[in-house]
């Protein structure tokens, strides 16, 4: 049985002072002394050093000079530090899980740090929410708004309000309220919770976030006990646990009644493109699969989800598949002037009803449009057809939209074929078409997944915008081949039908007085002070900013509730609640000792993302690295011990790799355009990461590479991962990388020849295939740990991530190292040891 316990003490050889309390936590780094000869520069990317005791000046560290190593060397001439001691997100994540893997974190303790996601560890809900569920910037926050200005720390909240609990955890609990509503503050609205505190022996509450004492309706009244607790706490989720859900009586649901079944529809593209690339058969193919898994509620044997279909060119195309009828019927729609719906009785269908029609009619498609000539599609009206669809079936739902091409049809939503050459425009729909579409979807409750196979300019900007308003998802196959994402294309379309998944939400925010929460990041529609998702699923993020208005009292803390109201897909209307309470302190020390670099970068990474809907994306770049730095400078100045000298960058523990993690955005395709990532790539890109969880937007920045050669045909778990340079590479060995997106396998050419063959099942080197593809099945023990490695590292992801082989001075390799963070970066991007150096510099300036 596993050790349960809070958080255990840093040791000293990691920068704590155990007998000090709140001491300050150091990291030092002997680096270059900035150069005493040169003039300040106001302009941050102004000149800096990039070797110690050399004269020559770069005027950005992009434009710092390859490093240049002897065999054996340590060290970089173009920076002058050890980089192997210099702070990497690998070593931090093996040093957390030398104190938490196996454990159990249990959620008891006010402003408490959680394991980082990279652990393995169980958590036990004790009365606040789990961090599966929520992950905060700092546990401790700043008692007065000058505080919290001076310290450049970004006070927020990472959001996933569905997260999938993995086994071992208890489910989130529901409460059945019966006819009662929910109890709530008579002012500020909040929900019960276990922050309570019961009064006159249990006949009234105050509420921790305005501090209102509200009477206890007498059907909720019990005693409390000797410590002023009620005695019924353990038997009522609301009180004893952090996380837990509200079932609302009918008469709260959508304008009064009772919310109708889900219904998801199918709409395929049958253009030429469509058909000729193998698009059309595949989905047909694949979609025969997938309605029969279908998503449903936990104990319930069949879903209520019922299922729709449509195709469209020039044209729309309904499809009646009621169970009654011998064959399908096909009503085709070329007026879209008036977009109702052709028909309701037989287009929204039980599965099990009518299998053998929907069977028949997948098979029937791809005979159908064989050998259509029709290039030209629409992709506008199929989404306002779906929408009346589900208007008039009273539902809600999901469309499912397979796409090939730039929408061309002279309708409502046609695209022209033009890039505009003002980089703030780039990210920017051609219309405000798609965004009143977004908002009238998020009213009904439709949400929205895009599938994109293209090979050309589809104007990705645009066609994503009602995806990403309505918190649906976004697949992009560019380059599609039929035959090689057809694996991809499977994994990701199962993947999403069976995701848990909640219709017509809606998620508010209550904080202590003294902060607000001011600032929403993510995949949904913002109507006043509310997020709106026409559906979220279990792997949605999102990402709320606080501000301060007035002061924070230490002995109160910073309780917050994230209030989450959505239907099921059995149509019953829910709440569910996350509490969370976080510490607050007039010492700077305390904020920067308790915050946690990789919520950061998943906050930089969205707040960056949104800011380059108005700012070029060099803006953006330098105010990362300002933030930063003036971050990291009030560490030094308010917080470091005296003793630190002008050649040390010191930084909190916790923040130590945030340099690092700030460079790796920054060098990212969305912020630093070049030859390898057309505007489409980095449109969907931009999108994917506004929804990405804190696990995944650290792989995504920071992939895993990990090396695969060591293994011994006998390792049940996954080797050690190595850092993302080409320092860490071997010629001998093979490695596979990860990012959440894409997986490669890397092989050295001095790779062992057993070792070829018994992966391969090739004779040497040269002769394995480079490219898309998989590994053979081969009986022996290497083979089949090698593909056991492969599918828990894809188990581990949302998206199914397709294999590419790459071979060392391949054509192909450029591609892979492009994933190597740590080294520069072929578009410009700096090294990570040339940032590094530049960011202290940077901070010696600004405390001259």
């Amino acid at each position: 049985m596993p050790t349960s316990y809070s958080r255990p003490p840093t040791f000293p050889s990691q920068g704590q002072h155990l007998n000090s309390g709140f001491q300050p936590i150091l990291q030092s780094y002997h680096l270059p002394q900035p150069d005493s000869f040169q003039t300040p520069s106001h302009k941050l990317y102004g000149p800096f050093i990039t070797g110690a005791g050399e004269g020559t000046v770069h005027s950005d560290p992009a434009t710092a000079a390859e490093p240049s190593r002897q065999s054996g060397s340590l060290e970089e001439s173009g920076n002058g530090m050890n980089l192997d001691l210099i702070p990497n997100p690998v070593q931090v994540a093996e040093n957390d899980k030398e104190l938490w893997e196996s454990q159990v974190f249990c959620t008891n303790t006010r402003g408490q740090l959680p394991p980082l996601s990279t652990t393995n560890f169980r958590v036990e809900d004790q009365g606040f929410a789990s961090p599966r569920f929520i992950r905060c910037t700092t546990y401790t926050f700043p008692c007065s708004p000058e505080m919290a200005k001076l310290s450049n720390l970004p006070l927020a909240a990472v959001v996933k309000p569905l997260a999938t609990l993995p086994e071992g955890e208890a489910p989130v609990h529901l409460v059945d309220c019966g006819e009662s509503d929910p109890i709530q503050c008579e002012k500020c609205a909040a929900y019960m919770c276990s922050m309570m505190q019961f009064l006159d022996n249990g006949h009234t509450f105050q509420c921790p976030f305005c501090d209102r004492i509200s009477p206890v309706p007498d059907n909720y009244f019990h005693p409390i006990d000797y410590t002023g607790k009620r005695a019924d706490r353990l038997h009522r989720p609301e009180l004893s646990l952090g996380s837990y859900e509200f079932v609302l009586p009918e008469q709260q649901s959508k304008s009064g009644r009772v919310p109708g079944s889900v219904g998801f529809i199918f709409m395929i593209d049958v253009s030429y493109n469509a058909v000729r690339s193998g698009l059309l058969h595949l989905v047909c193919g694949q979609l025969k699969k997938v309605v029969h898994n279908l998503p449903r509620e936990p104990g319930v044997e069949q879903s209520a989800v019922r299922v729709g279909f449509l195709t469209y060119n020039n044209v729309l195309h309904f499809y009646n598949v009621k169970s009654s009828l011998v064959q399908p019927q096909m009503i085709v729609m070329t007026d879209f002037s008036d977009m109702t719906t052709p028909m309701f009785d037989g287009f929204l269908v039980n599965v099990k009803d009518s299998a053998a029609l929907i069977n028949n009619l997948l098979d029937r498609i791809p005979l159908l449009f064989a050998d259509t000539p029709e290039a030209d599609v629409l992709f506008g009206p199929a989404i306002q057809a779906g929408l009346e669809a589900l208007k008039a079936a009273e539902c809600f739902g999901k469309l499912f939209i397979f796409h090939s091409s730039l929408p061309t049809v002279a309708v409502q939503g046609t695209l022209r074929n033009c890039i505009t050459g003002k980089e703030q425009s780039l990210f920017q729909p051609q219309s405000n078409y798609y965004q009143i579409l977004a908002k009238q979807c998020v009213q009904q409750g439709c949400c929205v997944d895009l599938f994109l196979f293209s090979d050309q300019h589809v104007d990705m900007s645009s066609l994503l915008l009602v995806t990403f308003k309505t918190g649906g998802n976004l697949y992009n196959y560019s380059n599609f081949k039929a035959q090689e994402d057809a694996e991809k294309f499977q994994g990701d379309i199962q993947r999403n039908v069976e995701k848990v998944l909640g219709f017509k939400a809606a998620m508010n925010v209550h904080t202590r007085k003294g902060i607000r929460a001011t600032k929403y990041y993510g995949s949904f529609h913002m109507n006043s002070s509310e997020m709106e998702l026409a559906a979220i699923d279990s792997d949605k993020t999102l990402v709320v900013e606080f501000k301060h208005y007035g002061r924070l009292q230490e002995e109160d803390g910073v309780p917050i509730q994230f209030v989450l109201l959505y239907t099921t897909v059995h149509g019953q209307r829910r709440l569910r609640i996350h509490n969370v309470a976080l510490n607050c302190s007039n010492q700077l020390t305390d904020t920067f000792r308790t915050s946690q670099a990789e919520t950061l970068l998943n906050y930089f990474a969205k707040s960056a993302y949104h800011r380059v809907l108005s700012h070029s994306s060099k803006t953006v770049r330098d105010e990362l690295v300002n933030q930063v730095t003036r971050m990291l400078a009030c560490y030094r100045k308010h917080c470091a011990q005296a003793s630190a000298h002008g050649g040390q960058m010191v930084m909190p523990q916790f923040l130590k790799v945030m340099p690092l993690y700030v460079n790796c955005l920054r060098k990212s395709k969305v912020l630093l355009e070049g030859p390898d990532a057309p505007i489409d790539e980095r449109a969907y890109l931009r999108h994917v990461v506004m929804s990405m969880d804190i696990a995944e937007t650290n792989a995504f920045f920071y992939p895993c590479l990990l090396p695969i050669h060591d293994l011994n045909g006998s390792q049940v778990s996954l080797p050690r991962a190595v850092r993302c340079s080409r320092r860490w590479l071997s010629a001998r060995g093979v490695y596979l990388l990860e990012d959440g997106l894409s997986l490669l396998l890397w092989i050295g050419m001095d790779t062992p020849t057993e070792w070829i063959q018994d992966v391969f099942g090739v004779p040497s080197f040269s002769e394995v295939n480079c490219g898309v593809g998989s590994l053979p099945v081969l009986a022996n023990a290497l083979s089949r740990q090698i593909r056991n490695v492969i599918a828990r590292v894809r188990k581990e992801r949302p998206r199914f991530l397709k294999l590419l082989i790459v071979k060392q001075t391949d054509d192909a390799e450029r591609q892979f190292l492009q994933y190597l963070v740590e080294d520069k970066n072929p578009s410009g991007g700096a090294s990570y040891a040339d940032f590094l150096s530049h960011i202290h510099v940077s901070i010696q300036r600004s405390l001259q």
